[in-house]
């Protein structure tokens, strides 16, 4: 069974509250502004660079078609940070989501992204998903970590799969997460309604 997780909702963060919700197209300019204060770093274990004009552009209509899910935190009208649950229904592997989690440097460590992390996790739940996974640099060891802690464990490792605008290669970590067979654990132990959107 599955269930659509409700929004908006508050995310209490270092004695703030921002609001979860979903993005729309009306975001694009905010979430531009957000992508381009995250360190370069930041951005290798994405597809695209969404620091540049058209690739927002693009995610904001894919964001209005349906085709991506993304949720952002935003306190006041300050995009903090954003998660989105990626997948291709005509392909292959239509079970299968794609998690990414971005988060503002001057709210790391308060909670953001865990709670982003663990928020669109219960929306690929929601969504019916079989399988996740998720890519970053193997460095990023608190992203791991959040990852880990959700019971992804790694599946891959890229060596020099992508390139920094100084021609530098980092190693990208495959973590992926079979949601099909935690969601049935859950169940067993009578746990599924904790990631319901009935709370």
């Amino acid at each position: 069974m599955t269930t659509e997780r409700s929004y908006p909702r508050p995310l209490e963060y270092a004695g703030r509250t921002a609001t979860l919700r979903y993005m729309t197209g009306d975001d694009e300019a905010a979430v531009l502004k957000f992508a381009r204060t995250l360190p370069t770093h930041d951005l290798l274990f994405l597809p695209r660079d969404i620091t540049q004009p058209k690739v927002l552009a693009a995610w904001a209509s894919e964001v209005e078609r349906g085709a991506l899910t993304t949720l952002l935190a935003v306190d006041g009208d300050e995009v903090i940070g954003c998660a989105t649950l990626s997948s291709d229904p005509l392909s292959w592997s239509p079970h299968v989501g794609e998690v990414r989690v971005v988060s503002s440097p001057k709210v790391r460590g308060m909670g953001v992204g865990r709670t982003l992390t663990q928020e669109i996790f219960a929306v690929a739940l929601g969504q019916g998903k079989k399988k996740l996974t998720a890519q970053m640099t193997i460095d990023q060891r608190g992203a791991i970590a959040v990852f880990e802690g959700l019971g992804f464990r790694g599946e891959a490792l890229l060596r020099d799969h992508v390139q920094d605008h100084d021609g530098n290669m980092h190693d990208i970590v495959v973590l992926s997460h079979d949601v099909a067979q935690f969601q049935a654990q859950m169940e067993a132990y009578g746990f599924d309604q904790a990631f319901s959107g009935a709370h």
